[in-house]
């Protein structure tokens, strides 16, 4: 199966593709550089760092997960060690220590118990389509769509995603495309068309490509 693959090769195939689709993405190609999209085996910890990115800037995450990883044997925590954690003496002040509110040690006790129950099968996830794993995902507390979205994108490298939702797309689409104003849900399907089915990756350089024009600007 493609997604078996190595990506780079596969990777080539898109650039080529959105080249010949778009000159607007052909310019952020050249901009930002070969695709760099890799998958992720580690699911559980991926999901248990979107639950904690969530309401709080990318900065403050990465510092509380790391107190959190630091809980752990090798800093893995797994479904198992999790949920042994939080049934312990410790109880709901499990990982307290380490910036997770009630509410998310809720979210990830609950995900913990849907990998421990095979609820979210690890094994089949990549041979499900997009909707099927969007669909395991989201019965998790505390993640929705557009988290199971970018799990699609950056963790199991499927090509063809477009998280309409995304804020940064939009305003990125904006900056690349020229457009006088950011692109509704509705636009931005019809000017991704084209782009099928590599629409994760032009996705990926939208947010690249705009970054660094932004970011040009400013010096």
């Amino acid at each position: 199966m493609w997604f078996e693959q190595h990506p780079a090769g596969r990777w080539r195939e898109a650039e080529a593709h959105l080249r010949a689709a778009s000159p607007h993405l052909a310019r952020a190609i050249d901009l930002v550089g070969p695709c760099t999209l890799a998958p992720r085996k580690d699911y559980f910890v991926v999901l248990c760092k979107a639950i904690f990115t969530q309401q709080i800037s990318t900065a403050v995450a990465t510092v509380l997960f790391g107190r959190f990883r630091e809980q752990f044997p090798a800093r893995r925590p797994t479904p198992r060690l999790v949920l042994e954690a939080m049934n312990g003496n410790a109880g709901d002040t499990a990982f307290a220590g380490c910036g997770l509110s009630r509410q998310k040690r809720g979210y990830v006790r609950d995900l913990a118990e849907h990998f421990s129950t095979n609820q979210i099968p690890t094994r089949k996830l990549a041979a499900m389509s997009d909707e099927e794993v969007i669909d395991a995902l989201v019965k998790v507390k505390g993640i929705g769509r557009w988290t199971a979205e970018m799990f699609l994108i950056f963790t199991l490298n499927r090509p063809d995603v477009l998280p309409v939702d995304d804020l940064g797309l939009q305003q990125g689409a904006q900056k690349i495309f020229g457009l006088k104003k950011v692109p509704d849900k509705k636009a931005l399907v019809k000017l991704a068309d084209p782009w099928r089915p590599y629409r994760s990756i032009a996705t990926w350089y939208i947010w690249r490509g705009s970054a660094k024009m932004i970011s040009a600007t400013k010096q």
